[in-house]
């Protein structure tokens, strides 16, 4: 196992600790023994060994010193500064990562949630909701003869009429309803515990704003209307099959004339 430079680093710093402290220990037992000794010359001879190991100890204390200050404390402020330039990184990735993934489920024209939340969601609710035996709501929107709006007034107008008309969902929808363009011309709203007729007011009262609202961008001034198909989940169905029995009442609210609502 190879370790860290300030690893071996503090392993050297600990042995010359260690190795000062046995000096110090052997010291005190020659102490010891010359302390007990009567004979003159042997306790000379202690002496001079303990002044040895003495400074065997202070050079070893000193040595150990220098190494922590001029090796060891550059190598902690080096990983110091590494650290706090990691930290930094690692919260700007996580704020990148953060409005990455609010850029992948919101559509960039509206701000509303984009088709892939929708599918997302959409299946989660179906989930909790079979759970607690409670109706959920589908609104498909798709707004009347969109693309004569492009081609007449062009796509600038276009994109307008799209922003208005999510305004208007948004300020029709509770908190917890699923909002979101499935793109082009068409949105959806996920209305949990709503039963039919709460349903079919809510597309009305959406169905008569849309219609009601008067888009003006520079010279040009117009109003839209929408066609609305709803359904209420039998409790059996998936989140595909569901959909597209919301999708065919859209198709038969296109094909009765348009600018009403199908359930």
């Amino acid at each position: 196992m190879r370790f860290h430079k300030s690893e071996s680093a503090f392993f050297v710093f600990i042995a010359l600790v260690l190795v000062a402290g046995g000096c110090l220990a052997y010291g005190y037992s020659i102490l010891g023994v010359a302390g007990a000794s009567r004979d003159p010359a042997q306790l000379g001879g202690s002496l001079a060994q303990l002044g040895r190991i003495i400074f065997g100890t202070g050079v070893l204390l000193a040595t150990a010193n220098i190494f922590g200050l001029f090796f060891i404390y550059p190598l902690i402020r080096k990983q110091v500064r590494e650290e706090g330039k990691l930290r930094a990184m690692t919260e700007s990735l996580s704020a990148r990562s953060v409005t990455l993934e609010h850029a992948a489920l919101t559509d960039g024209l509206t701000g509303m949630q984009n088709r892939r939340y929708f599918d997302d969601a959409l299946r989660e609710y179906l989930e909790e909701f079979r759970r607690i035996g409670k109706p959920v709501g589908l609104l498909l929107l798709d707004l009347d003869h969109f693309k004569s709006v492009n081609d007449t007034h062009g796509h600038d107008v276009g994109d307008e009429v799209l922003r208005v008309v999510a305004g208007c969902l948004r300020e029709f929808t509770r908190y917890h309803d699923v909002v979101a363009r499935l793109g082009g011309e068409e949105f959806a709203v996920v209305a949990p515990n709503m039963d039919t007729d709460m349903l079919i007011k809510l597309a009305e009262r959406i169905r008569k704003a849309i219609a009601s609202l008067s888009v003006t961008t520079g010279n040009v001034r117009l109003r839209v209307t929408t066609s609305v198909g709803i359904a209420i989940w039998d409790g059996k169905e998936n989140a595909e099959q569901f959909y597209r029995r919301a999708d065919r009442m859209l198709y038969e609210a296109k094909r009765l004339g348009r600018n009403r609502v199908c359930a």
